[in-house]
């Protein structure tokens, strides 16, 4: 469900951006949806709502602001570029996270983790000089969703509590919609106000506009919450991999759909880095398993 979901709604997406290029817009859009469906859940009591206190929004805010960066960032990137490309560039997340944890966490990596993560770089750069889509600001977006996310994730360690991840996603969501709203404003308001809105309704009609943007924002709020319910489930490894085989199959689909010329070289670029951090996530996992073995004995 967590891939079909996610196939989905980077296909529709695209499709947005290709008669509505306002990815800051789009994004309030993507979570104003997610909020108003959240509401609606509490509001039924599916699931209950989790009462919060200050303390706990002192975690989670930070949270939120990098959830708010990287997925504003990754929507410019995915206007810019094909969205094969930005979903290469954005398999360096976790050369990113393995940077932070050893130099911001202090945890030490060990060499083989570093060593398997040289053909994710090798990789995406191979993709990136031949990919024909490229342009600056689709990788530099990519590449600050990156950093954002990876930041997302050491706050997220932190701010892990008794809470459901069901209601965590739903407080992050509230208060990164409000952190998006004023770049959103300030960015494109103008535009949008004046050509922006009556640009797009005239290429499809007032009805296909408003649906497309509420099931795209539908899809990106469902993927998350699976996403994040799954991580529940299962090992780290399992998720880790389940992560790197989604990238696939949404490069796979969006080249099919869209019919994205791909050089060879971006081909086997792409498939050397999925490579890499395919065997990151192994070795990383192998770690992970080694560590609560040596706990539980």
């Amino acid at each position: 469900m967590w891939y079909f979901l996610n196939v989905i709604f980077n296909i529709l997406n695209k499709k947005i951006y290709n008669y509505f290029p306002y990815p800051y817009f789009v994004s309030v859009i993507h979570l104003f949806v997610g909020v108003v469906y959240c509401l609606v859940s509490w509001g039924v009591g599916l699931p209950k709502r989790a009462p919060i206190d200050s303390n706990l929004l002192k975690l989670l805010i930070p949270v939120a602001v990098c959830h708010a960066l990287g997925h504003v960032t990754s929507n410019v990137s995915f206007a810019a570029v094909a969205v094969s490309f930005t979903h290469t560039i954005k398999a360096l997340e976790p050369f990113f996270n393995a940077a932070a944890s050893q130099f911001i966490l202090g945890q030490s990596i060990p060499l083989t983790l570093w060593l398997s993560l040289a053909p994710v770089v090798l990789g995406v750069s191979m993709a990136s000089l031949t990919e024909l889509s490229f342009n600056w600001t689709g990788f530099i977006s990519a590449m600050i969703s990156n950093i954002s996310f990876t930041y997302r994730s050491i706050y997220s360690k932190k701010a892990m509590t008794d809470m459901d991840s069901t209601n965590i996603y739903a407080y992050i969501s509230i208060i990164a919609l409000i952190v998006c709203i004023p770049p959103a404003l300030i960015v494109e308001g103008p535009q949008l106000m004046k050509h922006g809105f009556n640009d797009a309704i005239a290429k499809v009609g007032l009805t296909k506009f408003l649906s497309d943007l509420f099931w795209v924002g539908m899809f990106y709020h469902l993927y998350n919450q699976l996403a994040t319910n799954t991580l529940e489930r299962v090992a780290p490894l399992t998720h880790a991999v389940g992560n790197v085989l989604k990238r696939v199959f949404v490069i796979g689909f969006s080249i099919l759909v869209f019919g994205n010329k791909i050089s060879t070289q971006t081909g086997i670029g792409t498939c050397i880095a999925i490579a890499g951090v395919a065997m990151y996530s192994f070795i990383k996992a192998k770690m992970e398993e080694e560590k609560r073995q040596l706990k539980s004995a």
